[in-house]
């Protein structure tokens, strides 16, 4: 198995601004505040997290091949 990236750049679907970011590995990370626009991210439909929709790099447990948030572990 491949070693889990945690470091992932977060783009912003609206200014288009990138951050790298840490993911968090105990829950997902549902909303994430643009600190170029400071839009509000929210996951696709479908997605678990705002990693999974606009980063580089999926978060842990989907890089891991598990299920995510399935104990509504987000990190609301």
């Amino acid at each position: 198995m491949n070693d889990v990236q945690l470091i992932s750049e977060i783009t912003c679907p609206v200014c288009g601004h990138r951050a790298r970011e840490t993911m968090p590995t105990d829950a997902c990370q549902y909303y994430y505040d643009c600190t170029g626009c400071g839009t509000l991210l929210k996951p696709k439909p479908g997605d678990c997290c705002v990693f999974c929709s606009f980063a580089s790099v999926p978060c842990p447990p989907i890089q891991q091949s598990r299920a995510c948030c399935e104990d509504g572990d987000r990190g609301e």
